[in-house]
């Protein structure tokens, strides 16, 4: 039934995007590119580099989001006519990854929406504003785990679980942020964020179903899906971006599953070495704010890791290319972690 799932979100993704796109041409919902950078300087080297990607259509993830959705009710009612045993939604697997995935998700289309209306003085919500939403449902999450759960520990394996109590929440509530961060900042070349997030998550659909979680596997199979589908359009020369919608649903899907999967095998070692790019993505652009803030100036030319490539003279799909073959290594790396913690 997983199979199911996947191919057949695989199939409708690929044949609506194309339409989906059209559509978003004739709204004229393309691509800016945009004139300053987190530092508040002007993007110059940022603006040289992308300029031709002005006008491709961005809400990809809008689609995205509502193709997850699609799939979520569909298998409610193939359940209430007794065609399955068991709906995509259940208590003890999914109820907290598709409240997560679906309110990150809508957190990101508001602000999308915003942008392309041209809504604020800088076009979407406000920083403090998406702030404040990421630390609400981060806020959620965190207590959620901590007080409905009784995670006040971190697992560094599946046979030691060291007690933290109340930096439990605290840790939860600030990896989640992280990981939302890290996963938009790490979005900006054709394929990059994507092509990185769909090894991600065939680790953690291998490590749910290992676990026994058969349906959050499935709804981690149907993203992959949809989010390889996206992919094909999405790979350099791109045809449409995925924007914060998208961006956001995918990093709440992975925040719940490395706290879920922690609770069950410990797999927090592993998931921050699967991570690094991402890691490496984000602490790129905080150094470059903090050395801007502190010191007055640059500490690179331009922020994050991908873009300070291009600069450097590296061609997009070859930073891209590359940037897959390091996280397939560290998926193969990671897998074999989290399999010798299962059996160690």
């Amino acid at each position: 039934m997983i199979l199911a799932y996947a191919l057949v979100s695989f199939a409708l993704a690929l044949v609506l995007y194309p339409s989906y796109i059209v559509w978003l041409k004739r709204l004229k919902v393309g691509k800016t590119i945009r004139e300053d950078s987190a530092t508040g300087d002007k993007a110059k080297i940022f603006s040289s580099m992308h300029a031709h990607k002005a006008g491709t259509p961005n809400i990809g993830g809008g689609l995205f989001v509502v193709m997850v959705w699609v799939m979520i009710l569909a298998s409610l009612v193939l359940w209430k006519l007794d065609i399955i045993n068991n709906p995509l939604i259940n208590r003890e697997e999914t109820y907290l990854l598709l409240f997560s995935f679906f309110s990150f998700g809508a957190l990101g289309l508001v602000d999308d929406y915003l942008n392309i209306k041209g809504h604020g003085t800088v076009k979407g919500l406000s920083a403090k504003a998406k702030l404040l939403g990421m630390f609400v449902i981060a806020g959620i999450l965190a207590w959620w785990f901590w007080s409905r759960l009784d995670v006040n520990y971190i697992s560094l394996s599946p046979d030691f679980h060291l007690v933290i109590g109340w930096f439990a929440p605290i840790l939860s509530f600030f990896l989640t942020l992280s990981i939302v961060n890290a996963i938009n900042i790490t979005d900006g070349l054709d394929g990059l964020a994507w092509g990185l997030l769909l090894i991600v998550l065939s680790v953690f659909a291998t490590a749910t179903f290992v676990s026994g979680l058969y349906t959050a596997t499935a709804v981690v199979a149907i993203v992959m899906a949809v989010l390889a589908a996206f992919l094909r359009f999405n790979i350099n020369p791109a045809k449409v971006f995925m924007w914060d919608g998208g961006a956001f649903a995918l990093a709440g899907l992975i925040s719940v599953l490395v706290m879920l999967l922690n609770m069950r095998m410990g797999i927090l070692i592993p998931f921050l070495l699967l991570f690094l790019l991402f890691w490496i993505e984000i602490g790129s652009s905080a150094l470059q704010i903090f050395w801007k803030k502190f010191f007055h100036k640059k500490l690179f030319p331009i922020a994050p890791f991908h873009h300070l490539l291009e600069h450097r003279g590296w061609k997009e799909t070859t930073v891209v290319m590359k940037a897959w073959l390091v996280q397939l290594l560290l998926a193969s790396v990671a897998f074999v972690l989290f399999v010798y913690q299962l059996v160690g």
